[in-house]
């Protein structure tokens, strides 16, 4: 495993995926517009090529744009750290991007808590706190269909890396029938973990090597959940637990691994009553309420908390993201959540967590914003795939990287249930789990008010 680099610094909030790693592509030959758009303008660069064995002096016409600051917001710091070599080389490209434009690159740095309200109520007034932001899915979806974020095809053109190679920028899945958002390309994705030590202890079978085999499905996973739960010291108490996780969590991805989703928001149709997902509520339920191979460390099956029990290392099964695993004392291994009976290996988690990079409504010239700021990422390669650092900061084993990239990394199905407000997902779990209902009954229960609030924001 390579180890040339410090680990590139990566900030993510407990329900997301963020990166600003840098990748590939060469650098700009000196005084070159490195995106291709057409230029205007009144600063003109000169760019020796050569023809027919001859040199020729080509002048190349850059904007002026007058000392302008280009604002691109996010609740943390997407400045570059300069701690790694792929931080100093964007440094540097962004000062040259920054004298070739007569601009200035400003991040911005807002607190979570303070980031939507700011957004919603200066993209309001028309003036967007910031040319480009970072944003959730969940939230960007209504602001969507506020009409308050521009479509990529509107900041865009055909020679922008974005539409050609895509290896500075790349665009990040299409919500509400558009592409909107953009970000650097690195390979990540949501899977399901176990405890290595806890499995070599227990001499159980390695779940990399069911998956190789083909023999990785729900009825495998629940074999080992419940062989995995022990009293292993004969005290009379379970000291060794098959899974843990937030059930609400665990629901989305399993149903995701099912073939189906707790919300389409393509149709604006509900899913809590889909057949797919009630049959994976029924898998959640047994896991929890039957053959109770679950640790829950609060006391309260629901509660959020719940994300983190593994990392006591008492559980062999657990479903987290990769940044969960910073402070872990055990060895860890990756395997894309089984799929359920109707479910494919195009789609294996639930990705109720995206984020990506988008340009408000009511930004000046947009398309030099966007310009400017792939230009930004046009760095030599430095890492032999992207995110390569922050992947090895997070797993120690190739084996786990290589599982990541080969068969998890795009197989989140975008979820949204969150952006609905009073969508019932929660009262709908915490039914089913915590009193033990009926899955059937409990998904008839809330599918009215599931829809209503799907058409509620419709009609916003």
């Amino acid at each position: 495993m390579r180890r040339k680099w410090n680990v590139l610094p990566l900030m993510l909030l407990a329900v997301m995926l963020f990166v600003s790693a840098c990748s590939g592509g060469g650098t700009t030959q000196t005084g070159t517009d490195a995106s291709g758009a057409t230029n205007s303008g009144n600063s003109t660069e000169v760019a020796e090529t050569d023809k027919e064995g001859g040199a020729e002096e080509a002048a190349v016409t850059v904007p002026d744009m007058g000392g302008r600051v280009i604002k691109v917001a996010a609740w943390w710091d997407l400045k570059p750290a300069g701690e790694t070599a792929s931080d100093k080389a964007r440094l540097d490209k962004i000062a040259e991007v920054e004298k070739k434009y007569n601009v200035k690159i400003e991040f911005v740095n807002v607190p979570f808590e303070e980031y939507m309200n700011k957004f919603t109520t200066t993209a309001l007034a028309g003036e967007p706190f910031a040319d480009i932001v970072q944003m959730e899915y969940k939230s960007a979806l209504p602001a969507i269909l506020k009409g308050q974020l521009l479509p990529i095809s509107e900041f865009t053109t055909a020679e922008n890396n974005i539409n050609q190679e895509a290896n500075l920028i790349t665009k990040y899945p299409a919500i509400a029938g558009d592409y909107y958002s953009f970000d650097n390309p690195i390979s990540i994705g949501l899977g399901l973990h176990y405890n290595r030590d806890l499995f070599k202890k227990m001499s159980l079978p390695d779940p990399q090597e069911l998956y190789s085999k083909g023999e990785w499905d729900w009825d495998k996973f629940m074999e080992l959940a419940k062989q995995a739960t022990k009293d292993t010291d004969n005290d009379g108490k379970i000291d060794v637990y098959g899974f843990s996780g937030w059930p609400i969590d665990v629901l989305r991805h399993f149903t995701a691994a099912n073939g189906g989703t707790i919300v389409d928001d393509e149709n604006a149709k509900e899913g809590l009553s889909d057949p797919k997902t009630i049959e994976a509520a029924e898998f959640v339920k047994r896991l929890f309420n039957v053959e109770n191979v679950v640790k829950v460390k609060t006391g309260d099956k629901t509660n959020w908390e719940e994300s983190n029990t593994f990392k006591d290392g008492d559980v062999a099964l657990f479903t987290a993201a990769e940044w969960q695993l910073g402070d872990i004392t055990f060895a860890a291994g990756v395997v894309p959540i089984p799929n359920g009976p109707q479910g494919s290996k195009d789609v294996t988690y639930a990705n109720n967590a995206a984020s990506a990079k988008f340009i408000p409504k009511g930004v000046e010239d947009p398309k030099m914003v966007y310009q400017i700021y792939e230009e930004t990422f046009d760095i030599p390669q430095i890492e032999e795939y992207p995110g390569q650092d922050y992947l090895e900061s997070r797993y120690t084993d190739e084996k786990d990287i290589a599982m990541i990239r080969e068969h998890i990394a795009g197989t989140g199905r975008i979820l949204l249930d969150d952006a609905y407000t009073a969508y019932p997902i929660g009262d709908y779990v915490n039914d089913i789990i915590k009193d033990n209902a009926s899955v059937t009954a409990t998904a008839e229960k809330y599918k009215a008010q599931a829809q209503a609030a799907i058409d509620k924001l419709g009609k916003q």
